[in-house]
Formats: structure tokens, C-alpha cells, sequence
């Protein structure tokens, strides 16, 4: 075994679930530093070891933890000569550039604050995110017009400037270019030691949240996050070591933490990166098997685009293990991806806030729709509105107890938002906000946001099973469900569709997915309106922005 997995868990492997959750324990050590205590340790105990594997539509690069090391030393040097150091906030734009672990790694060495940032923020996004952060410096790519808007940003904030770099070719004035000055810049970096090193509490990432509803809520994850990422990588994705993973993902999104460096590596497992300029699910797909991917990790979304290519022209043989999380997984496609790979996808469940806390492991036999049972180390109750746990069958809210401590993964609490962090967290327990129920065998099963309940002529209704009845229909490709106002039944329920393949919109076509609905699920939740759309309001991360759709809607009325 050439990982370093042994060094961090209570045992690796486990005969049963039960085993898993009662015996499988995260060691922490005394102030932990990922960059050092993983990616240098690998440098020094295996330079050769394959750590990515990174592409584009013209390139491929292949990335030692040799490589990894001398990089981000590099980098740490070129921070330090700009004045960052332990605490200060660094926001990266970087979509899916190599550069973009030199950065986060050197960050983590200076104990500097990382900052992850989609490459779609507008100036206004940008001047919110510095001025709420205190954000000293940003890198950012070169192209999509982003330097520009942090260029206007940076003009609107006047007296409290940031330093700019960026990724790319050419110079720009009042930038730094970051390939050119790391090149320049000495490949040893000195560890910090006493005052200057990090602590395991000191906040190493901040992720502003994918903003499904309201202004974005800034999430804080501390030094000892990328350990809990080792459930998330080696028994959700069942890594292999010396495998190939690949999860779907840019870097402006925690499903890039989740899934394209800590856990992974920490597990032994290379990471695979496409840094496609546009999504093209026929590239994505000969990429992926060219490279020979042994692991998989996508949103819904990303598998029904695959299925719809011919998946007999690609080779699946490396392929060994498949995963997905995050809105209705369509039988069609759950069925289609197990046909042409032997494949059952296993759903999982987790937040910006947390790693996964809950999942389809190995040792569980998946029921199609269930998000499965909790990771250990988190104790993952249902709780009613008077605070009490839920009986099997009843719907309540996912919280996490955390009276006996913070579990490895789960964050630290909201920058400078005290209300928010105790509004979410308190009475020993962290309150996720989404509920679910919990079946005889002890399967946990998702319903919605709680800012998503529907509530129609005195039934709770939760757009997570409604949209898995709705897509079950083969005309749908997708669906998001909200509840619009009624003067009798407070709401009724809304289906904004968009339809497959040569599907046309029409009112048969909305009656025959309304009775489809009926017949799938309680005939009281079947949509009453029905909207057909060309394509749904999503965050970065792919999630289905309903509250969009509720706000256009109240507009209309």
C-alpha cells in the first residue's frame, strides 16, 4: 500500500456496516496541516507517485506529488513576497486550472485562508464576497471576461484595494502573472514553525454557499476538514489506491474539496481533471475513459446528459465504482448507466457545511432513491418541530448531534454571523435545514429543503419525491417542483419541466405526465400546474434554484 490512509483512521477495512459505524474512528493529529502532513509526506516517501492526471480540450499533463510539492513551495513563496500570512483571505477563480492546487496548498502551508469562487460572479458578487471576507488578494483565469469585472470591482472599492493575479499567457496591466512569477520564484519552502504554523482550529477554507435561497451564507471549515473527507473518498467513492478518480466538478464548488483532492489523496488515489471551456458530454466521456477512470462522482444532472450519448462506443472496462448526490436520480438513467457499465450508482448525502454524512457504503445494498445510512462519527437524527426524535415513516428535519463534539468535516459556523450560526446550531445539535425519514431498516429517505416544503389543503409536501415521480415519465429529462399560491388550497403544486429528446410541449402532453404522477405517487401531490421550459435556474454546483421559479412567478401574479 502506498497511501497514507493506515496513518490517519482506527482500521481500514470493515466486515459490515456495523462494523464501519461502531469501529471506524478518524485520528487527528496535533495541528494538522494537509499540505505537509499528506502531499509533502507523499513527496518525500513516493515523489513518483501519481497525484493528477489534468486535461484539456488540447493538453494533458500528468502531476507527481513530486510536482505538487515543488509547485505549491513555489507558491507559498510568491504569496509570501505579497504580504500574505497566516489569516489572511485569498480568493481563487480558477474553474478547473492546474493552478489552482498550486495555490490552495500553498495557502494551507502559509495557514492563509482560502477562498473558492465560481468564475460566473458579476462585479457586484465579487465587491460583496471582498468587502464580507476582507479578502486581500485574488488569482483568477484570464478568460470569460473575468479580470474585467474584478477590475471594475476593484475600481468601486476605492480605498480598500486587492492585489490581482492572474492564470494565463499574457500580461495585463495592474496584475501580476501568476505562471511567470512562481517560476520566478525558489521551489524550497521553509516550514513555519511556532506562531507562524498552524493550529488544527485556525480556519483554513471559507465557502461562500451556493445561494439556493437568499444572499450567500458564509461557511467556515477549519484545518481538520480534509480528514473528514476520508469517509467521503474512501467509503462513499471507493477510491483505489493508485486508482483514477474523477468527480464532476470546478473548483469554485465544495464538491471540489469533496472530491478532487483531500480525501482522495489522503486514500491514495490520483484525481482526474477536464478543464472543459464548455460541457460536452461526448468529450467528457472519451476523456474519461482514455484515461481509464476507476472511480466516478457526478451530480443527476451530469449522468443524464451521459446517457443520452451512445455509451457502446466508450471503454468502461477500468471503471469500478459509480456515485451521485444532490436532486432525483431518474430510473431511466439509473437503469440505462448499470446496462452499459454493471454499475449501481449509490446516492449519498452532504452540505457545504459538512463531508458526507450520509451515504449508500459498500456494505449497504442500495434502495433506489434512498440516500442510505449515517457515516460514522455522525450521529444523524430525524427531529420533529417540538425537538424530538421522529418515528420510522415521519418526516423531520436531518440534524446532527454534537452535545459529545464536532465530528471530523463539520463546520466551524458562519464568518461573522453569529445569528446564523446559532439559529443553525444549538441545543447540541447542527440543523441542516432538509428534511427526510427513516425507514424500519434504517434507511434515510430525502423530501426537500425545508425552505422548499409545499404546504396544499393541510398536506406537507416535499418537491424531492414529486420531481422523482415527475421524471419517471420518459418525456421528462427534468423538474422542478414549487408550490404557487391558491385561495382554497394555500398552494398547489407547480412542475417546471424540460423535456427529452424530440418531446414537444403540449396540453396532452401536461395531462399525460399529471395521471403518470398520479399513478406513481399519492395522487394528491401530482402537479396542478405545468410549465415546459428549455432549461431550469441552477447554482454552479448544479442544484435547482426553486426559489427563481418562486420569485417569477410572484412577479406574474
Amino acid at each position: 500500500m502506498s497511501s497514507l490512509l493506515e496513518k490517519f483512521v482506527s482500521q481500514v477495512d470493515f466486515e459490515s456496516y456495523l462494523d464501519f459505524k461502531d469501529n471506524f474512528r478518524i485520528k487527528i493529529p496535533e495541528s494538522f496541516n494537509f499540505a505537509y502532513d499528506v502531499v509533502d509526506e507523499y513527496a518525500r516517501l513516493y515523489p513518483e507517485k501519481v497525484a493528477m492526471v489534468w486535461c484539456n480540450d488540447d493538453t494533458d499533463r500528468t502531476f507527481t506529488f513530486k510536482d505538487m510539492k515543488e509547485y505549491s513551495d513555489r507558491a507559498a513563496n510568491f504569496f509570501a513576497q505579497q504580504g500574505i500570512k497566516r489569516g489572511d483571505r485569498v480568493m481563487l477563480t480558477l474553474k478547473s486550472r492546474y493552478e489552482f492546487w498550486f495555490c490552495i496548498l500553498a495557502l494551507h502551508k502559509l495557514g492563509a485562508i482560502t477562498i473558492p469562487a465560481t468564475h460566473m460572479l458579476k462585479t457586484k458578487d465579487i465587491v460583496y464576497r471582498i468587502e464580507n471576507a476582507g479578502i486581500k488578494m485574488v488569482v483568477c483565469i484570464a478568460e470569460d471576461g473575468v479580470p474585467d469585472y474584478f477590475d471594475e470591482a476593484h475600481q468601486k472599492m476605492g480605498n480598500n484595494p486587492f492585489i490581482r493575479t492572474m492564470v494565463g499567457s499574457e500580461d495585463r496591466n495592474g496584475w501580476l502573472n501568476f505562471r511567470k512569477e512562481i517560476e520566478m520564484a525558489s521551489s524550497q519552502f521553509q516550514h513555519p514553525a511556532g506562531e507562524e504554523g498552524t493550529l488544527n482550529d485556525d480556519i483554513a477554507l471559507i465557502y461562500f454557499s451556493s445561494g439556493t435561497t437568499g444572499m450567500p451564507k458564509m461557511i467556515m471549515h477549519d484545518h481538520t476538514y480534509p480528514l473528514g473527507h476520508i469517509i467521503t473518498a474512501k467509503y462513499w467513492q471507493n477510491v483505489i489506491d493508485d486508482g483514477l478518480h474523477y468527480t464532476v466538478a470546478d473548483t469554485g464548488w465544495a464538491k471540489a474539496m469533496w472530491g478532487q483532492i483531500y480525501g482522495q489523496w489522503i486514500s491514495g488515489t490520483a484525481i482526474f481533471v477536464y478543464d472543459y471551456e464548455r460541457f460536452d458530454a461526448a468529450k467528457m466521456l472519451e476523456k474519461a475513459s482514455h484515461h481509464g477512470v476507476t472511480t466516478f462522482c457526478a451530480p443527476p444532472t451530469i449522468y443524464r446528459f451521459l446517457i443520452k450519448e451512445d455509451l457502446s462506443k466508450y471503454d468502461f472496462s477500468t471503471l469500478k465504482y459509480a456515485v451521485t448526490a444532490g436532486e432525483p436520480l431518474n430510473p431511466e438513467v439509473y437503469n440505462k448507466f448499470h446496462e452499459f457499465t454493471g454499475l449501481r450508482l449509490r446516492e449519498g448525502f452532504g452540505q457545504t457545511e459538512c463531508v458526507v454524512c450520509i451515504a449508500n457504503f459498500p456494505w449497504v445494498t442500495p434502495r433506489p432513491g434512498s440516500m442510505g445510512k449515517p457515516a460514522p462519527e455522525y450521529d444523524i437524527q430525524i427531529m420533529n418541530n417540538e425537538g424530538q426524535e421522529c418515528d420510522v415513516g415521519e418526516e423531520g428535519e436531518i440534524v446532527i448531534k454534537t452535545a459529545e463534539g464536532k465530528p471530523p468535516g463539520l463546520f466551524c459556523g458562519y464568518y461573522q454571523e453569529d445569528n446564523k450560526t446559532e439559529a443553525a446550531w444549538h441545543d447540541g445539535f447542527y440543523h441542516t435545514g432538509d428534511t427526510a425519514w427513516k425507514d424500519e431498516d434504517g434507511y434515510l429517505w430525502f423530501v426537500g429543503r425545508n425552505d422548499d416544503m409545499i404546504k396544499s389543503s393541510g398536506y406537507r409536501i416535499g418537491p424531492f419525491e414529486v420531481e422523482s415521480a415527475v421524471i419517471s415519465h420518459p418525456s421528462v429529462l427534468e423538474c422542478a417542483i414549487t408550490g404557487v399560491p391558491h385561495p382554497v388550497r394555500g398552494q398547489v403544486i407547480k412542475a417546471t419541466i424540460v423535456l427529452a429528446g424530440n418531446h414537444e410541449p403540449s396540453p396532452d402532453l401536461a395531462k399525460e405526465i399529471q395521471n403518470h404522477v398520479k399513478q406513481v405517487t399519492a395522487p394528491y401531490k401530482y402537479p396542478r400546474v405545468v410549465e415546459f421550459v428549455d432549461e431550469l435556474p441552477k447554482t454552479i454546483s448544479g442544484k435547482i434554484r426553486r426559489i427563481e421559479i418562486r420569485e417569477k412567478d410572484e412577479k406574474q401574479e
